[in-house]
């Protein structure tokens, strides 16, 4: 039974740590402060719908880290793309160059749930 326990456990905690975004109070007041958003999705997925006012940086594009060398490492941005998996990579590229104030925003819903609708 506690050998059940402890791998229930572990698995809640797997599942946690795999969760997208950074939460929605975190997402709310980086934006309320000011924070840029930018969604990490293709052109394509961006042009589905998006949050508005976002800006699109796909991760995946050949051109993302000279995207990312023209914004200033020092303001303030939430990162979001369609589940989590792309801006959570996004994130630590940002911070592996010298981004100082990213939070993950973790998924369109996530972002939708903090209280930012997507619109097209």
């Amino acid at each position: 039974m506690t050998r059940l326990v402890s791998l229930l456990a572990a698995l809640l905690l797997a599942l946690t740590a795999c969760s997208s975004g950074d939460g929605s109070a975190s997402i709310s007041s980086a934006v309320d402060s000011g924070a840029t958003v930018i969604d990490v999705r293709t052109p394509a997925e961006f042009d589905e719908g998006h949050v508005e006012g976002a800006l699109n940086i796909d991760v995946t594009a050949p051109d993302f880290d000279d995207r990312l060398a023209e914004l200033d490492p020092e303001a303030s941005y939430v990162v979001y793309c369609r589940s989590g998996s792309r801006s959570a990579d996004a994130v630590a590229r940002m911070r592996d160059a010298g981004f100082t104030d990213v939070v993950d925003g973790g998924g369109l819903g996530d972002m939708e749930d903090a209280g930012y609708p997507s619109g097209s």
